[in-house]
């Protein structure tokens, strides 16, 4: 029976539309996370909307609430203004 819980590189590729081999080199460098089954990595089915960019990571957030307050500290007489009109 086949576990619905995981899917393999090959799927993943497809999945991205990237080769297996790429999807290999983002396991290496730690882009996208896997587990080892044997001698093949598998992509637990829950991390594929992170994986494709759906999900907001902490860093991502972080790195916006950044920019957000620069942009305010550097623009918010501006953006005030803007907000009357």
């Amino acid at each position: 029976m086949e576990n619905k819980e995981f899917i393999s590189t090959v799927e993943l590729a497809q999945i991205l539309g990237i080769s297996r081999q790429a999807v290999a080199d983002k396991i290496k460098h730690g882009k996208i996370k896997a587990q080892k089954s044997g001698r093949v990595y598998v992509i637990q089915r829950k991390d594929i909307p992170e994986i494709l960019g759906e999900v907001l990571t902490e860093s991502d957030k972080k790195e916006i609430e950044v920019a957000v307050k620069k942009t305010v500290r550097e623009y918010g007489e501006t953006l005030r203004l803007l907000g009357k009109e």
